[in-house]
């Protein structure tokens, strides 16, 4: 019985390691996701900041107009606006290969939050499981410690009786 004891509660423990280790993994895939979201929020930023540049690069356009008409009378304001339109031109590029990195680098971000999200349901649900067979199997053996129990004392009540039986043959 001591040893079933024993074995019960090397059991017991095992299963609560393990039940801390599961909170453990919880609690760092929830630091995750608010990295996640943090990194999100700095995503939504610079989505303002790129209407910002949106909004320059139309008044660069405005600028380029008013330079084209003195550009009639002028050749070398004709160069500095070529210069200014390359360089336009590249800011965009650039902008926009930015833009499209950010996109798929959100759209990892998100798949893999999917994907730790999913990870912890799955945990979640083994960790219920776990539980509910362990209260099932605690409940077996304190019935069986019940029935030993109870039968112990049968035997000390018939061990009795017999010593008084004998007492009296």
């Amino acid at each position: 019985m001591e040893a079933d004891v024993s074995e019960m509660r090397n059991e017991l423990q095992s299963r609560g390691s393990l039940w801390r280790r599961i909170q453990l993994e919880c609690q760092q895939l929830h630091t995750e996701l608010l990295k996640i979201k943090e990194y999100k929020d700095m995503q939504e930023i610079q989505i303002k900041h790129q209407s910002s540049c949106v909004q320059l690069t139309e008044k660069l356009e405005n600028e380029n107009t008013e330079l084209l008409l003195f550009a009639e009378s002028q050749e070398h304001q004709e160069e500095e606006l070529n210069k200014i339109r390359n360089h336009v031109y590249r800011e965009e590029q650039s902008h926009c290969s930015e833009q499209e990195r950010m996109k798929t680098e959100i759209s990892d971000l998100t798949e893999e939050l999917h994907q730790k999200e999913i990870t912890i349901a799955t945990i979640m649900e083994k960790a219920s499981l776990l539980e509910r067979q362990l209260k099932m199997e605690l409940e077996t053996k304190h019935k069986l410690l019940t029935k030993q129990q109870l039968l112990e004392f049968r035997y000390q009540v018939i061990k009795s009786e017999n010593r008084h039986l004998k007492e009296m043959v």
